[in-house]
């Protein structure tokens, strides 16, 4: 833990929380924040792409691939039913939805940590982070329908749907993804310094400026009492030590089980907020977006990944 907090990229998300706590007027233009974000996404699908290139299909891969989808179906099935017993059907259905979607960012911390563990892993698990995004949006979306009175909205499934898979982020990685697998290896490496030695910087600044936006949307948070706090710790470590026990039974890579419980413990801050802006505005960002940034993001980088590597080790 102590090796995992002192790690470059996440003492970049802590000069991010302290700048914005003492309202620093440190800023990164909008414009190179998507820029980055883009390149993160258009880096972790290429390379991915590439490794699944080479290493085929077999029986692990296939598992993998399913259990992500298995997942990121039950995550937002069981915890919309906890949630909207204590919230508004909207906020219950953006929250499982965020909760049942992943987190790019911290899918590329846990690679970096394992990296550092020197653990090898599988580049499928790119394409088990992709499949997650859209089917926990879409049920989200299903349950807030079927429940709630009325969302405010006329949208039809069918174009919920087609938001959640031509999302910006979503779009981007699984396009990397397809770019990935096709391409030559010729051609991959001589990108090789764009999408790799450049990463880790690149990563840092961008971890800079979400911890300045998780420092910022907290306050606001606040007011929604301890319920939604501990759901934001407790569920996530749940969900994480849930893929954990079936990873184990399935008899799957320890590095790959990894990916998968931070995948499964992850939630979503940037495809999920961008479709329920369309899909759900009676659902208030300023809750489910600083659940997933403020607590949920830096509990799972810091305590999260050596808790499921110690879990994982002691099976």
């Amino acid at each position: 833990m102590i090796n995992n907090l002192t790690n470059p990229t996440l003492l970049f998300f802590a000069l991010g929380v302290l700048a914005s706590l003492v309202k620093s007027d440190l800023e990164i233009p909008a414009s190179t924040s998507k820029f980055i974000s883009l390149y993160l996404l258009f880096s972790i699908g290429f390379k991915g792409g590439q490794e699944l290139a080479h290493s085929g299909l077999n029986r692990e891969i296939v598992v993998t691939l399913l259990l992500s989808i298995s997942l990121a179906t039950v995550v937002p099935l069981y915890t919309f039913f906890m949630l909207k017993k204590k919230l508004s059907i909207e906020n219950a259905g953006a929250i499982a939805a965020t909760y049942g979607s992943v987190s790019a960012v911290t899918f590329v911390t846990a690679t970096l940590f394992l990296d550092s563990l020197k653990v090898n892993y599988g580049g499928h698990m790119v394409a088990s982070m992709a499949l997650m995004e859209a089917p926990a949006i879409i049920i989200g979306v299903m349950l807030m329908r079927k429940y709630g009175a009325h969302t405010g909205n006329n949208h039809s499934m069918g174009r919920i749907v087609h938001e959640s898979l031509t999302n910006g982020s979503v779009f981007m990685i699984v396009g990397s993804l397809v770019i990935g697998i096709i391409s030559d290896v010729k051609g991959a490496e001589g990108i090789k310094p764009f999408t790799t030695d450049i990463f880790k910087g690149f990563l840092a600044i961008f971890l800079l400026e979400m911890g300045m936006v998780a420092a910022r949307r907290f306050s606001a948070f606040k007011n929604y009492g301890w319920f939604v706090t501990l759901f934001a710790i407790v569920i996530p470590i749940v969900n994480g030590l849930m893929s954990i026990i079936i990873t184990h039974f399935l008899g799957i890579h320890p590095g790959n089980r990894l990916l998968l419980a931070i995948l499964a413990a992850s939630a979503s801050y940037i495809a999920v907020p961008a479709a329920m802006k369309q899909a759900a505005p009676d659902a208030d960002p300023g809750l489910y977006i600083p659940m997933a940034l403020g607590l949920t993001f830096p509990l799972n980088i810091t305590i999260g990944l050596p808790l499921y590597w110690m879990v994982i080790q002691s099976f």
